[in-house]
Formats: C-alpha cells, sequence, structure tokens
C-alpha cells in the first residue's frame, strides 16, 4: 500500500512536525507500507522530500524548497510531481502537521478533496481543537470543568482597548495567561503577572491570530491523557502522565522542545477514582469534539479536580514524546500505535 507521510507546513511549528515524521517513519512496516514522504516548505509548498535520519529538533530541521514540487491529484487520481512523473495512488495519508495550516483542519478538508483516507481527526474536529475559545465552550456544554477566560476579537478590542484591559485584569489573581485562540506548542504565550505587561502580552498574541484567550491562571499538577481510537470504533485512554517545569514560568515551547527544562513523569501515580475520573473526562472531550482516531487530552488537577486546558488533535508524536509514552506504558508500543491509526484512518467514514 502506498503511505504518503505528510510533514513540515507553513506554521511555526515547522521543525517539531519534521522530526515527528522521523519518528513515525521508522516505526513504519515498510514491508506493508511504500512511504511516498511529502514535505510541506515553510511557504505552503507540497515536494517531495525524503526523510533526514538525522533530524534533531535543537537544529531546527526543514523542508528544502528545492525539492521537486508536487501536484495534489484533486478530484481523485494519481500524486504527480510537477514534471508530470505519476508517484502512484495513495491508499492512505498519515499527516504529521502541527499547528496552523495542518493540524485546524486545513490539510484534513485537502485529502478529502483528493479522495484520499488519512489518520486522524477531521475536518470540524480538527478546526475546533485548535481555536481553543471554541472547544471551551463545547467542553462546558459537555459539562467538563474548564478554567474561567475572557475572548478577545482583534477589532473589539483595538476599538477599545482600556476597557477590554481593564476587564481582562479580573482574571489576574494574581497572574493570569495570554493566548492566541488558534495556536499549538505555546507559540505566542505570555504567562502575565503584572497589570502593566497585560495590554503588551494581549497585542503580542494578537501576532498569531485574530482572537485572543485570557484565562485565570489555574493552580494544581499538569497532568496529561492520551485517547485512542481502534478501527472498530472503540475508544481508550491510557494511564496518565505529568509535567513538572523547571526553571521557567511554565510549559513553553522552549520547555518543551528545547533546554529540558520539562520533565515528563509517565506514568504518574494517581489514585484509582482520579485516574477513572480522567480517562472518563478525556473520553467525554475527545467524543465532545467529534474526534477520531487520536487526541491528547491535557488538564490540571486542582483542589476542586480536573480542569481541562485543550485538547491536541496530532500531539507530539516522537518516540519520547507524552502521546505515544503514555500508550507504551499502558502496553501499546510505537510501531502497534502507528499500526492501530493506520487502520483506523483506513477505516473512517469521512
Amino acid at each position: 500500500m502506498k503511505l504518503a507521510l505528510i510533514y513540515g507546513g507553513a506554521s511555526p511549528e515547522h521543525s517539531v512536525s519534521c522530526v515527528t515524521a522521523l519518528g513515525i517513519y521508522s516505526a513504519i512496516d515498510k514491508m506493508k507500507y511504500e512511504v511516498i514522504p511529502i514535505g510541506i516548505t515553510k511557504a505552503g509548498k507540497f515536494v517531495h522530500h525524503p526523510i533526514n535520519p538525522n533530524w534533531k529538533l535543537a537544529d531546527y530541521p526543514a523542508v528544502d524548497d528545492s525539492a521537486p514540487e508536487l501536484v495534489m491529484p484533486l478530484g481523485g487520481g494519481e500524486l504527480r510531481l510537477a514534471g508530470g512523473e505519476s508517484l502512484g495512488r495513495i491508499d492512505i495519508a498519515f499527516p504529521v502537521l502541527h499547528g496552523v495550516n495542518g493540524e485546524d483542519g486545513t490539510i484534513q478538508g485537502l485529502l478529502q478533496l483528493c479522495g484520499i483516507p488519512y489518520v486522524g481527526n477531521g475536518v470540524l474536529s480538527s478546526a475546533l481543537a485548535m481555536d481553543k475559545a471554541a472547544a471551551k465552550r463545547i467542553f462546558q456544554s459537555a459539562g467538563i470543568p474548564t478554567s474561567e477566560d475572557l475572548v478577545i476579537r482583534k477589532t473589539d478590542y483595538f476599538a477599545n482597548a482600556d476597557e477590554i484591559v481593564a476587564k481582562a485584569s479580573s482574571l489576574m489573581t494574581p497572574n493570569c495567561f495570554v493566548k492566541p485562540s488558534r495556536s499549538g506548542s505555546s507559540v505566542g504565550v505570555t504567562k502575565v503577572k503584572t497589570s502593566e505587561s497585560l495590554r503588551p502580552s494581549i497585542e503580542r498574541a494578537f501576532e498569531h491570530d485574530d482572537t485572543v484567550l485570557v484565562e485565570r491562571e489555574m493552580v494544581g499538577r499538569e497532568i496529561e491523557c492520551s485517547v485512542l481510537e481502534n478501527s472498530d470504533g472503540t475508544v481508550i485512554a491510557s494511564k496518565a502522565g505529568e509535567i513538572k517545569v523547571h526553571g521557567r514560568d511554565f510549559y513553553d515551547y522552549e520547555a518543551k522542545y528545547i533546554d529540558n527544562s520539562a520533565e515528563l513523569i509517565v506514568p504518574v501515580e494517581l489514585t484509582g477514582a482520579e485516574l477513572k475520573t480522567l480517562q472518563d473526562l478525556a473520553i467525554k472531550a475527545f467524543r465532545a469534539l467529534g474526534c477520531s482516531g487520536l487526541a491528547r487530552a491535557d488538564f490540571f488537577l486542582t483542589s476542586q479536580g480536573f480542569v481541562i486546558t485543550e485538547i491536541n488533535t496530532m500531539p507530539g508524536f516522537t518516540p519520547i514524546s507524552m502521546y505515544p509514552s503514555l500508550w507504551a506504558a499502558s502496553g501499546i508500543d510505537y510501531p502497534q500505535l502507528v499500526e492501530t491509526l493506520i487502520q483506523t484512518g483506513l477505516s473512517a467514514k469521512r
């Protein structure tokens, strides 16, 4: 079977996607699948680009713009190079794009227009999960606890900034978080500690999106849970993992990928009741957004219980990332996890 592994993308998380692609490529059964690597450059061009076995995130790997350009088969048919050479009909695509222009439903929509089955979440669930403000409203309607927040639209802010900043300052107890509504890997996120820094933090977040979310700081443990859909439609949740950040204010981009200041504890000890509650909430959030295939649900465990922060529909997927690590701790190893996702993608009804 021909499997298109799609990675890179016009996103701040371009390099993360390259490293994820390397991890997944290493786990795919090459006796069963012919892997066709499709890189998307930072400018958004689709190219036939090999997976580099030496990629490391610290080197900020990128898809080479000079690689042979590809033409996606809109309406169905064979994948071709721009020069006309056919690479054959793709049986299944495995998009591993993180953030905007990929994890947000855009690549999923393109694949559906091309008639190519694909791994992971569909258009709607991908778009909803990427939009933190929209996802929170759905979580709330499903009875899943969320943090208190204020949603700020760009046009409203620049028409009445003083009033909006004053309203946002009420969420500082004593700190709050300001983030673009649609971003990943904590890109554009600021922990605000003083009222004077609130306005520039909001305006910095607007550089990444036209909608900004101001959230009251949650005090508690950062707990994550992986969710997996099997090809028969059953949905299961993993054991729990915990993130502990050392020397930084929060789990930002550098802590996640660059300086090893974050400690990932897999699995983490919870009481039986806590783990059951976490798994139930993770699956409930997965179903509330209409997810399919996979997701990682992120929570704070506070004195009042679990509070969801977000669902990631294409979480970090290197062999040491939280999502596959939690499944390894739950009895599903990396190659088995990749194969399960491929089979679920093949059986999905889009």
